[in-house]
């Protein structure tokens, strides 16, 4: 069998990915283009289907352990079996459970997703999305700490975090790839009931913490 059409691993989508988010940085391509390649390597099979999506980009290079050359000798368990999706996904391992329970994970492909009402949350939870529309509602949702962790790994997305009027937020974990990342509530140190840290990627989406509506017009009438 050619080296080329040796099956690949979320473990080399994922630093081919990051290969086309580096080519957006230096503008080598566009938004659009990053989107059109990212699809090509979300369904990508094989070593030849992802070296297609780099050939015409100078100086990007696959990492030594991820070139055809070494394919054929590397034990095929270093590597996760490829999922459904093809994107690479966070960890719940690296949260580890705590006397509240296991993050909650939440996972969407091209999908809507939303959390509201009397929903319970956990300490961390861990958002894995792409091409999707995200909504957590954390106004009447029950809590079991004052500090909520949110890690996110998302393509193309547009996640909206809605918080109680007292609530506050620290988005400086975020690194964002072509993106936009927006916090509408006061940062800080946690002083009120809730205090959502987020960290993570957020690559050609929108991320977005926010109030409900009414708190915003509320504070907008009252000069606050």
């Amino acid at each position: 069998m050619e080296p080329r059409d040796l099956r690949v691993s979320d473990a080399e989508r994922e630093h081919v990915g990051e290969l086309l988010q580096r080519a957006v940085g230096q503008g080598m391509l566009s938004l659009g283009e990053f989107t059109e390649r990212m699809d090509t390597v979300l369904a990508a099979k094989t070593r030849g289907d992802l070296n297609q999506v780099l050939v015409d980009l100078p100086g990007i290079q696959i990492r030594p352990e991820f070139q055809e050359q070494n394919l054929p000798g590397m034990s095929q368990s270093r590597y996760p079996a490829p999922s459904a999706a093809g994107y690479p996904a966070p960890s719940a391992a690296a949260y580890p459970a705590t006397g509240q329970g296991a993050p909650l994970v939440i996972k969407g492909r091209v999908s809507g997703i939303e959390r509201k009402g009397r929903w319970h949350v956990p300490p961390a939870i861990v958002l894995d999305t792409v091409a999707s529309s995200v909504t957590l509602d954390f106004t009447e949702a029950v809590m079991q700490t004052q500090v909520v962790r949110i890690d996110v790994s998302d393509y193309l997305s547009s996640i909206s975090i809605v918080l109680p009027a007292e609530a506050t937020a620290d988005v400086n974990g975020v690194e964002n790839v072509a993106s936009s990342v927006t916090s509408k509530v006061r940062g800080g140190a946690p002083y009120g009931p809730l205090h959502v840290v987020v960290t993570g990627k957020v690559r050609g989406g929108s991320f977005n913490v926010t109030h409900p509506l009414s708190t915003r017009l509320r504070k907008f009438f009252n000069g606050s």
